[in-house]
């Protein structure tokens, strides 16, 4: 353990009191500080790490040991490092006390006392009920060996002890386990907790005879060749974090202090959902959950790293968000920035592999990134009317890249659209949109055009006004059927001649339909007000295919009836192909015209007709 300052020994055996209630600041430390007690052998490793660390600023050659011997009931620490005197003992006591007060006192303790952390006995009480520390300082030669012990009621006595108590400068802290509390003692747990904390510390730690430490890190190690490198980080990966990496991206950023790794997931994730990290301190494991270390695009991997630059908070159980942070944030969303484009340069079977997976996460990254968008623009797939292609290669096919914002749009128009020979891309999906008006920008020359209801329908041959006079009665009777629906008729030609019948709208449609399906269920009051709401947008349009058989043979109908039913069915049928959603009165539309079609076959069947 370190120390503040060093004054010569002197008797102090009667009993003190701490100046906090110190049940108060356990119940702070487990319930709001902490996440889990298991955070108690951390900070008894991490005095240890940072005593060691002291002595050896000041004696380079000094051992550097810490050994741990648990037995259930109670746990004793003992490390080689700087130690402390009496006068440090009460300087310790002071500082807790002290911090107790407040959160951001915590802080401050960890800080200023023992390095660059803090209240690490203090946390023992989260499992111990007496903890007795014995430590004998480096740096004052002449000064006996000074024990400390306190318990959970907040006594304390410190006394001074014969040299033959410590013969060498150091520290052992002996805890007692509190009730209920023994599982965290046991030479199985403390075994496990110290090798997960401890893995990468740079001295000498052992749990019994069993060494903690496992150097050099698993990113650092020697192999004979790239391959083989793979093979171990992706065993190291799957002990780790649970899973089989696609690929390894090395994180080193030596201006940031930073070394580690980052593992691309093999199966796709939400990029809603919050990546975690783990990141040591120092060698010291830090964090399991960092959410905050990489750019919210980079979702698709999980990274394990060492650094010694970035700041924890009060807990020590994440990352504090300052300038620094921000900066190695940056770095290392660079590190993986230009991991893929050294695949699209060098291994592009790997980088498919890649984007069959994760194409979302790069497109996140592309929307913002100019030359990440220039370097993926060949390889990013994206669903259009000529299949699923890239942006690259559909622009070299299309004088026009004509677009979609919405995916039921795209489903409405891409079949007639194909046979017109208008290419659409399917912007519906997460950042297709924005990558496609952002096409110009890195593909000068260009034309990128939103598709709309009008552009489709201007595509369709018009019908000779005199065929489309000679079915004026039925185009009558089925626009009368569909107008309470919002949606008017028309009669247009096109192929495949498979497809009777279109249904289009648009953004705007959609919400005047919508105001109006409002207006009629509110009160007096809501439907004035909706009322003076009501746009000018163009209704739905459901447009007849004039060379589809069926629709000559519906259109010869002379049964007014029988046409309104008929149109309903087609209405409800263009509803389907389209994939839309459908509303209640679209359902009761559909029902209504299954049955009507049903009574007029079987009345046909029954002479009736």
């Amino acid at each position: 353990m370190d120390s503040q300052t060093s004054q010569p020994p002197q008797e102090s055996p009667s009993p003190h009191t701490f100046q906090v209630d110190l049940r108060g600041l356990v119940d702070l430390l487990s319930h709001h500080l902490y996440s889990s007690p298991k955070v108690y052998l951390r900070e008894l490793l991490q005095n240890a790490v940072d005593a060691i660390t002291a002595r050896r600023a000041e004696q380079p050659g000094a051992p550097a040991r810490v050994r741990l011997h648990a037995d259930g009931r109670t746990l004793r620490v003992d490390d080689t490092g700087v130690g402390l005197t009496e006068s440090d003992v009460h300087g310790l006591l002071a500082t807790i006390g002290r911090s107790s007060k407040r959160a951001d006192g915590l802080q401050e303790a960890r800080s200023d006392f023992l390095g660059q952390f803090g209240i690490g006995l203090l946390a023992c009480f989260v499992v111990a009920e007496r903890i007795r520390v014995v430590s004998r300082s480096s740096r004052t030669p002449g000064a006996p060996p000074v024990e400390w012990t306190a318990r959970d009621d907040g006594s304390y006595t410190v006394r001074t002890l014969p040299e033959s108590a410590r013969p060498e400068p150091g520290t052992t802290v002996h805890l007692v386990a509190r009730a209920g509390a023994g599982e965290w003692l046991t030479p199985e747990r403390v075994r496990t907790l110290a090798r997960d904390f401890g893995s990468l510390l740079p001295y000498d730690v052992r749990v019994g005879d069993e060494p903690v430490t496992d150097l050099p890190a698993p990113w650092d190690r020697p192999h004979p060749s790239p391959a083989a490198r793979r093979v171990a980080l992706a065993r190291h990966c799957q002990g780790l974090f649970g899973f089989t990496p696609l690929d390894s991206i090395d994180l080193n950023v030596p201006l940031a202090g930073v070394r580690g790794v980052a593992y691309v997931l093999p199966a796709a994730v939400s990029p809603a959902q919050r990546a975690t990290h783990r990141v040591h301190l120092k060698g010291m494991l830090l964090t399991e959950r960092a959410e905050q270390l990489l750019p919210d695009w980079a979702f698709f991997v999980r990274c394990v790293l060492d650094t010694d630059s970035l700041r924890p908070t009060a807990s020590r159980e994440s990352l504090y968000e300052d300038e620094t942070l921000a900066a190695v944030r940056e770095a290392l969303g660079e590190r993986i920035r230009s991991w893929l484009t050294g695949l699209a340069a060098n291994d592009p079977e790997r980088l498919a592999a890649f984007l069959s997976v994760h194409h979302l996460g790069v497109k996140s990254l592309a929307r913002h990134d100019t030359e990440m968008l220039r370097t993926m623009l060949p390889w990013l797939p994206f669903e259009t009317t000529d299949g699923r292609l890239s942006l690259e290669e559909f622009a070299q096919r299309h004088p026009v890249v004509h677009f979609t914002r919405a995916v039921e749009e795209y489903r409405q128009v891409a079949p007639i659209a194909s046979a017109q020979g208008i290419g659409v891309v399917n912007g519906g999906y997460t950042y297709d949109s924005d990558l496609v008006e952002a096409l110009p920008s890195v593909r000068p020359g260009t034309v990128v055009a939103e598709l709309d209801t009008d552009t489709v329908t201007a595509h369709l041959d018009a019908v000779d006004p005199a065929e489309e006079l000679a079915l004026s009665g039925f185009l009558a009777a089925a626009r009368a059927r569909l107008d309470p629906l919002g949606c008017d008729v028309v009669l247009r030609a096109f192929h495949p001649l498979s497809v009777p019948a279109l249904h289009l709208d648009d953004r705007a449609a959609r919400h005047e339909q919508a105001r109006a399906e409002a207006e009629e269920q509110a009160d007096d009051l809501w439907a004035g007000i909706l009322g003076s709401l009501r746009g000018s947008a163009p209704r739905a349009r459901l447009v007849l295919n004039h060379l589809s058989p069926l629709i000559r043979r519906i259109g010869a109908l002379k049964d007014a009836e029988l046409i309104g039913t008929a149109t309903e069915s087609l209405y409800g049928q263009a509803l389907l192909m389209a994939q839309r959603p459908l509303r209640p009165a679209d359902s009761a539309l559909l029902n209504r015209a299954f049955i009507g079609l049903l009574e007029w076959a079987t009345h046909g069947e029954d002479g009736h007709r």
